[in-house]
């Protein structure tokens, strides 16, 4: 509820609250006995009933769409994307070869200006998308999700110029951006920009001064902003909490009926979401508040490259919460990822660890772990089902196999030695161990270096538990 409580500091923000909560009793007609026209205005209304009411519609969503609503349930349709037939020409008009493709994106495109929220493919991950500049389609991404409010939205454009829409009229792009742009865009790139509140509803940024803004270089979703001519936010197209979804099945096993379009453009490349930059500080250094598809070397070369013929300075690049903390962002985040805990399927994760161990703490041998994993884990040992994530070439899980008393399921993760490869299959191996019904799932560390770095972001997420394992 801080989007609420900071908003209602001034008239002019409280203004805005009740323009949220108007929405919010339109698009809900059950709570108009929770905020009745009498309400709207007595300007110096309490802050705990404004508090109280979206506390209310928030519960409400999340109860409607998680509950089965007879036949108010949507019925989900996937449309199959022809990637391959979709092409942009230089000045970002796209063209689109296959019919059955073209037709899709026009029925999506379609739902999404009837104020309905649409599934898509990105590079990164699937996404739940709604138009950005209208508040009452990005409401109901987040019923539709059960997503707290003050949970910014990134906002994802096709062009350049339609980016230059979105900005304020005095703004202008700094070296840096410019550089990341010309070398990430399209790609898993999210830039921080001023925030023009005229245009763009506070419900997408959380009601914070800026906004997050990436261009996919999936086709499918440029196409689909650019069929619709309009900018999108789209989160995840998951429920809130939930690993993110990297096939189009995973959306359908999670969202069927909630919503009606899924478009299908196969497994997501990347499979992790963007790399979220802030370089609006005064100093000129690149904050990332939120590791992801492009690495943090990777924006390093490409600035040091960039830079190395001028006479200004090199801007540092310091991650969140590995070279600076702040508590205030992390309670009033300008992006998404900072504040709740993510990416938890509904069984238990532990994740293993075998380096830096923390004062006090005593490692356990895999044969000494496993021994105590038996006498907690509520059924006999040998109905004891663990899926593993584990690197292909890991001396930890030849140990742990070994025990034949436990049924393992193991999901292909790839080499150590390829982070990319691992970080792909993550989400899709969280969601496949779920479905498969293991009672536990062990995710081993892997150097938090190029890919790792985002890796061990959302693994740290989604565990509940860490445990350290000492090699013999």
């Amino acid at each position: 509820m801080s989007i609420l409580w900071r908003a209602v500091t001034s008239e002019t923000n409280l203004k805005v609250v009740f323009n949220i909560l108007k929405l919010i009793t339109r698009s809900d007609p059950g709570l108009i006995s929770i905020a009745t026209d009498s309400v709207w205005p007595t300007v110096w209304v309490s802050t705990i009933l404004l508090m109280n009411v979206l506390k209310r519609y928030l519960n409400f969503s999340r109860k409607r769409s998680s509950q089965p609503q007879g036949t108010m349930a949507a019925v989900t349709q996937v449309f199959a994307c022809d990637s391959t037939s979709i092409v942009f020409s230089l000045d970002d008009q796209v063209v689109v070869s296959s019919p059955e493709t073209l037709t899709a994106l026009h029925t999506a495109a379609s739902c999404l200006k009837d104020l309905s929220p649409v599934a898509f493919p990105t590079e990164t991950v699937y996404g739940l998308g709604a138009i950005a500049l209208n508040a009452t389609a990005a409401l109901k991404i987040f019923s539709t999700k059960g997503r707290p409010a003050d949970n910014p939205l990134i906002v994802h454009v096709s062009s350049r110029r339609m980016l230059q829409t979105l900005l304020p009229q005095n703004y202008t792009l700094s070296p840096s951006y410019e550089l990341l742009i010309e070398h990430f865009w399209p790609g898993p790139l999210t830039l921080l920009f001023p925030c023009d509140h005229s245009l763009i509803p506070d419900i997408i940024t959380a009601g914070q001064p800026t906004v997050a803004i990436r261009m996919p270089s999936h086709p499918v979703a440029r196409a689909l902003i650019a069929v619709t001519d309009a900018p999108l936010a789209a989160p995840s197209a998951n429920s809130s909490g939930k690993p993110s979804p990297t096939r189009a099945e995973h959306v359908l096993n999670d969202l069927n009926g909630k919503i009606t379009i899924i478009l299908d453009g196969g497994p997501c490349e990347v499979g992790l979401e963007s790399t979220v930059v802030d370089g609006l500080h005064e100093d000129g250094n690149i904050r990332i508040l939120r590791p992801g598809g492009i690495t943090v070397e990777d924006i390093q070369r490409v600035l040091i490259n960039g830079f190395s013929d001028t006479d200004t300075p090199i801007p540092q690049i310091l991650v969140h919460r590995r070279d600076f903390r702040d508590d205030a962002l992390e309670q009033a985040p300008t992006t998404p990822g900072m504040k709740y805990r993510h990416y938890s399927p509904s069984v238990p994760v532990t994740l293993m660890c075998m380096s830096d161990v923390p004062l006090g703490i005593e490692p356990l041998s895999p044969s000494a772990f496993l021994e105590d994993l038996k006498r907690s884990m509520p059924h006999s040992p040998n109905a004891l089902r663990v899926g593993l994530l584990m690197p292909s070439d890991s001396i930890l899980m030849k140990y742990l196999i070994s025990d034949t008393t436990i049924q393992w399921h193991e999901f292909p993760f790839g080499l150590v030695s390829e982070p990319a490869i691992i970080a792909r299959r993550l989400f899709d191996g969280l969601l496949t161990l779920e479905r498969e019904g293991v009672d536990l799932i062990l995710v081993e560390e892997v150097p938090e270096e190029n890919e790792g770095l985002a890796i061990m972001n959302r693994v740290k997420k989604a565990a509940g538990s860490s445990q350290w394992i000492a090699i013999p």
